[in-house]
């Protein structure tokens, strides 16, 4: 039966008798498939297959070398030389610097305060994502075809990684939010801060988690009639664009009829809240990253939910919007970065690694590698982060920081009830309702200042809403829009 793998911050230990790896009887060793056991265990394993996913080992335990790259994070003394057997003397030089250039790169996950076996990576100079990366790469097994392919994987996603970290690292947080909304209201959709744009969601699903298909103007007018006792400043114009953000994120089926109003289905996969916000989020990303826009999943997480909780739901989406492409996209975007700034780290000199690594292919199924594409590989993905760790320590103003949660960085929009009835509540600084006007006001003041595109003033129309749930069989409303019905 497989075992459980260990968490990735565990890596200096062994997952089977989390014993923290040593240079005499818990050597670690890494297997083609990148997980890493100390010598004993492997010797007491009853098939020659790896505990966690049974992948085949081919080679002969006692030939596989110690991984010295994770034995000189634990204090061991790593050799000038270690003795392996290569087909030929010139793949063992290909080998051998190889090998040294992840186990320099190993040195940035130095920084250990935590305990035994578990790194504590909180003073790292690398951000979360690269520090993961590196473990993978870390974990390789060169002398293994498996592990080859592996490795160059690990290292193209370090070098993607490294692009962003860099464009990040040029970027005035204050302009990327303006930027992120302004290409938003370009595409006729709007975003109306975490709080109220929860809320409206959540309406829409309302409306049409049964099935039901509703014109885009009774869906709104329903939405707006909800919305405006907690949120006065919702219009028939702004909850127009947060429907049309969903439209364009392909949420709807949508039926045409004659002379009339198209009617808008939500498709089945939507039809509850977690699907249909992760699909909002993800067009927010998409149009973020078709105006050039390049977001950390931290500040994403505050921009859109108002904290930094979501820093994982966001990575996710992230990823899954990437494509083999994007990784010399980047390049591309850095260098005008570069030239714009005129470039006083002299970052453009990682422009010709940057792009070997961007030539890898990314697919698991990928021919092995060469010795000597290993190796130029690996002195690749090593000068480049050596670049972005040089850049942060001396020319970057805002340094590698990570915002910081705050106790209360929910957007609260009603009074805590305890609090009102019994003078007190037991939830503290935890508790998800406000506990002052100064935490009521925060929702507007965060509306009015980022959110806060003019709306403008439609033209009037008189309709007819047949409301769901009958709250209302008739509604002679006063209808604004400010563009003509797109579906």
């Amino acid at each position: 039966m497989p075992v459980q793998a260990a968490q990735w911050t565990e890596f200096l230990s062994c997952p089977i008798c989390y014993n923290e790896f040593d240079e005499n009887v818990h050597k670690p060793i890494s297997l083609g498939c990148s997980h890493t056991v100390c010598k004993t265990c492997l010797n007491k394993l009853h098939r020659k297959a790896c505990p966690f996913d049974q992948t085949a080992i081919n080679t002969d335990i006692d030939v596989l070398p110690v991984n010295f790259a994770l034995l000189q994070l634990v204090g061991a003394q790593v050799p000038d030389h270690q003795s392996i057997k290569l087909s030929n003397l010139g793949e063992n030089k290909h080998y051998e610097v190889a090998k040294k250039c992840v186990e320099d790169l190993a040195l940035y996950l130095k920084p250990l305060s935590g305990g035994k076996g578990v790194a504590s990576l909180n003073q790292s100079a690398l951000s979360r994502p690269m520090q993961r990366k590196l473990v993978t790469l870390v974990n390789c097994q060169l002398v293994e075809q498996e592990g080859r392919v592996r490795a160059m994987r690990a290292a193209r996603s370090l070098g993607e990684r490294t692009v962003t970290e860099l464009i990040l690292q040029h970027q005035n947080p204050q302009q990327l939010s303006a930027n992120l909304w302004a290409a938003v209201r370009a595409r006729g959709c709007q975003f109306l801060g975490p709080a109220m744009q929860e809320e409206a969601l959540k309406l829409v699903l309302l409306a049409l988690e049964d099935g039901s298909a509703l014109s885009r103007k009774v869906l709104v007018l329903f939405v707006v009639q909800r919305l405006e006792p907690r949120f006065p400043q919702a219009s028939k114009t702004s909850i127009g664009h947060v429907v049309q953000l969903l439209y364009r994120a392909s949420c709807f089926k949508v039926t045409k009829r004659d002379e009339d109003s198209s009617l808008m289905q939500l498709k089945e996969e939507f039809r509850s809240y977690e699907a249909l916000r992760r699909e909002h989020d993800a067009q927010i990303v998409h149009i973020a990253m078709e105006a050039g826009l390049r977001i950390s999943p931290e500040q994403w997480s505050s921009l859109l939910y108002g904290d930094l909780a979501h820093k994982s739901h966001m990575q996710s989406i992230i990823d899954k919007l990437q494509s083999p492409e994007s990784f010399a996209k980047s390049v591309q975007e850095l260098t005008i970065v570069l030239q714009r700034t005129g470039d006083p780290a002299n970052l453009n000199r990682l422009r010709p690694h940057l792009e070997l690594l961007a030539n890898i292919d990314p697919n698991p199924d990928a021919v092995s590698p060469t010795w000597e594409q290993l190796e130029n590989a690996m002195v690749a993905v090593k000068t480049v982060v050596h670049g972005l760790v040089d850049f942060i320590q001396n020319y970057s103003r805002k340094g590698h920081e990570t915002p910081q949660p705050q106790p209360n960085s929910k957007y609260k929009t009603s009074m805590c009830r305890d609090l009102r009835q019994q003078g007190g509540c037991p939830r503290g600084t935890n508790c998800t309702f406000a506990h002052s006007q100064e935490e009521l006001e925060k929702v507007e003041t965060c509306f009015s200042s980022q959110f806060s595109p003019l709306l403008e003033e439609p033209r009037e129309a008189t309709e007819v809403l047949r409301e769901k749930d009958g709250v209302c069989s008739q509604y002679n409303a006063t209808y604004r829009i400010s563009h003509q019905d797109n579906f």
